[in-house]
C-alpha cells in the first residue's frame, strides 16, 4: 500500500500527486496528470498512482504526499533573462521605493547611518540600485549636488545604478576622482547642463553638451559608465550577492535562471561553484563581450551543461543599444519628445557585423540586447548573413528585449528563427510614457508578443531583475494581460494593445520549457517527464484559471530541485 508521508523530501523515492489532475505537465501535448514519480533527483514515471504502483519493480512502501486541494504543480521556473550579482547588490539600498528625489538621497543616508563599518569609513564606495527619474514629480535627472547637499553623505564616494542599469548617478567625490573626462563617449553620454535647466518634453531630457566647460550634473549613460571607478568586487561581495539571489529565488519558485551579462570573474566565481558542486540553483551564463575588446570567443571555450544539469555558459552577450528610458535605444528616426537624438549603438554596427560569424563559428550561441528598432534591424541583417553558413536550430541565436521592431523585422526574425528574449513586466511599466517617447507609428511594434510568435520567432520569458520584480507571477501576469497591477493602462481596462497579449499556456510555457530550450537543456529541464530533472514547484492556486485579479495574491508552497525542497515543504 501507499504510503501517505508528510516529508517525503528527504527521501529517493516518492510520489508528489494531486486529488484530481492538477500536475500541469508542459510537454509536446500539454498534458496533466494526478501523480509524478520521483526516483533519485528524477522523475520516473506519471499517471494515476495505481498504476504508478503497479508499475514500480520495488516491494518498499511508496511515500506519498498530496498537495493541497486547489493547489496546482508547475514544472520548475526560469527566468530566461536577469542579473544574479546586481540583485544581491541592489538589496543593499532598494532605491526603487523612492518616490522623489530627497527620499532617494535619504534612503543612502540610513544605510550608511545603520552600518558602523561604513559609517566610520568614508572611504568605502557605497553602491545601490533602482532609482527611475522618469517617475519622479522632479522629472529630471538627479544630481551629484542632490546627494551632496546631505552632510552625512558629503565628501563619501556613492554610485547608484538606475533601475533599467543604463544610467550611474554619483555623488561629488566620485566626480573629482574621475576628472579627467573625455569630451564624447562612444555608445554613451556625460551629462551636463549648462544652465542647471532640463530641456525637452516633461523636463526628461537634459542638454546633452559635449563641452569640458559644461556642468557635469553626476550622471553617466550607457557606455560612459565604463569611465567610473567601479569597485572590484571580493569573493566575499559575490558570496553575499549570491547567496541573497537565490535565497529570494527560490522563495519566488525559480529553479533556474539566465543571467544576461557575466564579466570574467563573475563566470571564474560561478565555474568555481560549479566544479565545487555548490550551485544550489541551476545558472545559465551569457557572458559579455564589449566594444573594443580583442576577440575572445577562439580562446575561452564554451562552457557546456555539467553532469548534475547546474551549469553552463555557451552564450555571448552583446549589449547592441541603449534603453528607451534613458533615450539611448537605437532608433532609425529621432525620438518623437526629443528630435535631437536617434539614441546610439554601444556596440557600432561594423563590430556586430564582425564578431557575431566569429562567434557562431566557434560554437557560442550569440545573445544580442536589441531594444530600438535600429538596433534589431542590425542584428537581424548580422544574423540573417552569417546563417548562410551556419545551422540557426543548432545555435539558437537570442534577442535580448527585442522590444522596438518593425513590421519587417518582426517578420524577418520568425524567418530566421530567432528567440525573443523578453519581459513581460517592462510592458506595463513602460506603456505609461512610451507612446510619448517613439510615437503612435512606432509603438506598434513595441513589445509586439503575439506577432513575433505569429512569424515563427520563439518566446522566452523573464524578469531583467533587478530592473523589475523577481517574481514569474508578476511576468505571467503582464503577459496575458497587459494592463498595470491594479488594472489599468492607457488604452483601458481591457489591456494595452490586447492583440498582443499571450495566452496562459503561453506565458507558462515560456517560463518553462521555452527558457530550456533558448539555454540548450530542454532534454533534462522544462517539462515534467520521465527521465528529466525533478525540479517543480507547488502553487497555492491554479493561475491557469482563477481570474486575473487573483494570480497575484498566489503562494509559492514549495520549491523544489532534484527533488528536494529548497523552499517551502511538499
Amino acid at each position: 500500500m501507499p504510503r501517505v508521508d508528510d516529508n517525503p523530501a528527504d527521501l529517493t523515492t516518492y510520489a508528489i500527486c494531486s486529488h484530481g489532475s492538477n500536475i500541469y505537465t508542459v510537454d509536446a501535448i500539454n498534458s496533466r496528470t494526478s501523480c509524478v514519480l520521483v526516483t533519485d533527483s528524477f522523475i520516473s514515471d506519471m499517471g494515476d498512482l495505481d498504476s504508478i504502483q503497479r508499475r514500480r519493480k520495488s516491494t518498499a512502501p511508496l511515500h506519498v504526499r498530496y498537495i493541497p486541494d486547489g493547489a496546482i504543480v508547475v514544472p520548475g521556473i526560469s527566468d530566461s533573462h536577469a542579473h544574479i550579482m546586481h540583485y544581491g547588490l541592489y538589496r543593499q539600498i532598494p532605491l526603487e521605493m523612492g518616490r522623489n528625489i530627497s527620499e532617494m538621497v535619504s534612503f543612502v543616508e540610513n544605510y550608511i547611518i545603520s552600518n558602523s563599518d561604513i559609517y566610520s569609513n568614508v572611504s568605502k564606495v557605497i553602491e545601490g540600485w533602482g532609482w527611475d527619474h522618469t517617475a519622479w514629480p522632479e522629472s529630471r535627472f538627479p544630481t551629484a549636488a542632490d546627494l551632496d547637499a546631505s552632510a552625512v553623505i558629503r565628501g563619501r564616494s556613492v554610485m547608484l545604478r538606475s533601475k533599467d542599469g543604463h544610467g550611474t548617478w554619483v555623488s561629488g567625490r566620485v566626480l573629482q576622482d574621475t576628472r579627467p573626462l573625455l569630451r564624447t563617449v562612444e555608445g554613451g553620454v556625460i551629462v551636463r547642463d549648462k544652465k542647471g535647466q532640463p530641456i525637452g518634453k516633461n523636463f526628461r531630457w537634459f542638454l546633452l553638451d559635449v563641452t569640458l566647460t559644461a556642468h557635469l550634473i553626476g550622471v553617466f549613460l550607457d557606455n560612459a559608465q565604463d569611465l567610473l571607478p567601479v569597485p572590484v568586487p571580493t569573493e566575499e561581495d559575490y558570496e553575499q550577492r549570491f547567496s541573497t539571489t537565490v535565497r529570494n529565488a527560490f522563495a519566488n519558485g525559480l529553479t533556474s535562471i539566465h543571467d544576461a551579462k557575466l564579466d570574467f570573474p563573475q563566470l571564474d566565481f560561478f565555474k568555481r561553484k560549479a566544479a565545487a558542486g555548490k550551485l544550489p540553483i541551476r545558472l545559465y551564463g551569457m557572458t559579455n563581450y564589449d566594444e573594443g575588446e580583442k576577440y575572445w570567443g577562439n580562446i575561452t571555450k564554451p562552457q557546456m551543461l555539467s553532469d548534475d544539469h547546474r551549469f553552463s555558459a555557451r552564450s555571448v552577450k552583446i549589449v547592441g543599444d541603449g534603453s528607451m528610458r534613458t533615450g539611448g535605444a537605437a532608433l532609425y528616426e529621432p525620438y518623437t519628445d526629443n528630435p535631437n537624438t536617434n539614441g546610439f549603438m554601444r556596440v557600432s554596427e561594423a563590430t556586430i557585423n564582425r564578431v557575431i560569424p566569429l562567434f557562431l563559428r566557434d560554437g557560442w550561441q550569440v545573445n544580442v540586447h536589441a531594444i530600438g528598432d535600429r538596433a534589431n534591424g542590425i542584428v537581424l541583417g548580422a544574423l540573417e548573413s552569417a546563417f548562410e553558413d551556419v545551422d540557426v536550430v543548432t545555435m539558437r541565436p537570442r534577442l535580448e528585449h527585442a522590444q522596438i521592431m518593425t513590421k519587417a523585422d518582426i517578420k524577418r526574425a520568425g524567418k530566421i528563427g530567432v528567440i525573443a528574449s523578453v519581459q513581460p513586466t517592462h510592458v506595463i511599466d513602460d506603456m505609461w510614457y512610451a507612446e510619448e517617447r517613439i510615437g503612435p507609428l512606432r509603438i506598434k511594434g513595441l513589445y509586439a508578443f503575439r506577432s513575433l510568435l505569429n512569424s515563427g520567432a520563439r518566446i522566452t520569458l523573464g524578469s531583467d531583475f533587478p530592473v523589475e520584480t523577481m517574481n514569474p507571477l508578476a511576468g505571467f501576469y503582464a503577459a496575458i494581460t497587459r494592463v498595470s497591477l491594479d488594472g489599468r493602462s492607457p488604452h483601458g481596462p481591457g489591456g494595452w494593445f490586447p492583440e498582443q497579449r499571450l495566452t496562459r499556456l503561453e506565458a507558462l510555457r515560456g517560463m518553462t520549457i521555452d527558457p530550456a530550450y533558448a539555454s540548450f537543456t530542454e532534454s533534462v529541464l522544462g517539462s515534467l517527464e520521465p527521465g528529466k530533472r525533478a525540479d517543480f514547484v507547488v502553487l497555492s492556486q491554479n493561475i491557469m484559471t482563477v481570474p486575473v485579479t487573483e494570480i497575484m495574491n498566489t503562494k509559492f508552497l514549495a520549491t523544489v530541485i532534484d527533488g528536494i525542497a529548497v523552499h517551502g515543504k511538499i
